[in-house]
């Protein structure tokens, strides 16, 4: 496993500095202020990979831009209206301008609107740390009285809208309008800034569209972008919904191994991959992520190693981002089977048997609480998540005791 570390750029408080004395492989970053579908140009690429080359001291950082993510697919492409044959051709050119970067892995997802949904970004823990969270009822006291969608008391179970109900009267304008930047602030590529108004457009244009037609929609671009990839030797991972089920009415097509499964049937392409990202995909009971990785492993390009930990079993409720190894996946299974399939690669000399993670997340501790960094991506709440992946990690290789 190759152990990576995702960076915002020169604006993100967590640097290079930061991420070199983490110990890290390689970097995870994109271009996030280039605008959804449109070119990501050779001198922008450059541009990211001197800026993770150097420290603040401009020595060497040893370290290299070795994961995108993420390269964004348009709302136009999603819903193939407008623009979308233009974003498709300019997708491709961005593909082939990082495969000529020496970039080979590229994550990206299919979500509809929104790349992830929190109601609080800064959730208080009994430690006196913080962390993400999503809270159901809180999510339908946005989408029933803050939204108003049409529809939306339908959507939810009467006892939660019921409690939503009691919140919402309980809330003053201030507590309306910061559970509306935390949901809202999950926004493509942080290149943009969502209203509530602009909000209820991109949903009424979703309206007609099934998971179905999303399902199709999904299929159509990989057809036109995976040939591309392969040949230019990029591997694609899409990343799943999160959180794994329906939201604000929108279509989700990624949220379980059947969904995947299917979309690697419809184009069996080695282009065509996964990120399996424990996180997103662990806020579901029913996803058994060490089976997942240890059936689907063959097309898994890039992990994301987080826990969450659930307040129900029912398919759909509130969680929050636990530890690293807490939470409901048993991190060191899930690591196991990663190992297995690594060394199956390696067997078979696939060129990359080093399947890149990192940790994904993690809780705001000690000086992460003033740094403030962006939200889910602290510097000491990361590095410990890192560490005790590590520890796993090196018990399992271990030559003596484990699976090497």
């Amino acid at each position: 496993m190759r152990q990576t570390w995702r960076w915002f750029g020169p604006k993100d408080l967590v640097s290079v500095d930061d991420m070199r004395q983490a110990g890290v492989e390689g970097v995870v970053s994109a271009l996030h202020h280039v605008p959804s579908g449109a070119v990501w140009e050779p001198e922008e690429i450059a541009r990211r990979q001197r800026e993770i080359g150097v420290m603040s001291d401009e020595r060497p950082s040893g370290l290299a831009w070795e994961v995108v993510e993420s390269l964004p697919v348009s709302e136009d492409i999603k819903k193939q209206k407008g623009a979308w044959r233009e974003h498709i051709a300019n997708y491709k050119t961005s593909l082939r301008n990082l495969a000529a970067a020496g970039i080979e892995t590229a994550c990206y997802n299919f979500m509809p609107v929104l790349d992830w949904t929190r109601t609080n970004l800064a959730w208080r823990l009994p430690h006196g740390g913080t962390c993400m969270r999503f809270d159901y009822a809180d999510f339908a006291a946005f989408d029933i009285h803050i939204l108003r969608r049409s529809g939306a008391n339908m959507d939810f179970p009467e006892p939660v809208v019921a409690e939503a109900a009691r919140r919402f009267a309980e809330m003053d304008e201030s507590r309306k309008e910061a559970l509306a930047r935390n949901v809202a602030f999950g926004l493509p590529g942080a290149a943009e800034h969502l209203t509530i108004e602009g909000l209820k457009a991109h949903l009424d244009e979703y309206g007609a569209i099934s998971p179905e037609q999303l399902r199709r929609h999904f299929i159509a671009f990989l057809e036109e972008v995976a040939p591309v990839a392969e040949e230019a030797g990029i591997r694609l991972c899409c990343h799943p919904d999160d959180p794994p089920f329906p939201l604000l009415g929108l279509p989700r097509i990624m949220s379980t191994e059947a969904d995947y499964a299917a979309i690697m049937e419809a184009v069996d392409s080695p282009a065509n991959g996964i990120t399996l990202c424990s996180g997103s995909l662990g806020a579901r009971p029913d996803n058994d992520l060490p089976g997942m990785m240890r059936r689907l492993g063959a097309r898994v390009h890039f992990l994301h190693l987080r826990n969450v930990s659930r307040d129900t079993e029912a398919p759909v409720g509130s969680f929050y981002e636990a530890g690293h190894l807490e939470g409901g996946t048993d991190m060191v299974a899930l690591i196991a089977e990663v190992l297995k399939e690594e060394a199956r690669r390696k067997a078979a000399g696939r060129a990359d048997h080093s399947i890149p993670m990192r940790p994904d997340h993690g809780q705001d501790i000690l000086d992460d609480l003033k740094r403030q960094a962006q939200p889910g991506y602290p510097a000491i709440g990361r590095l410990k998540g890192l560490a005790e992946l590590r520890g796993i990690l090196t018990a399992l290789s271990h030559p003596q005791y484990g699976l090497a």
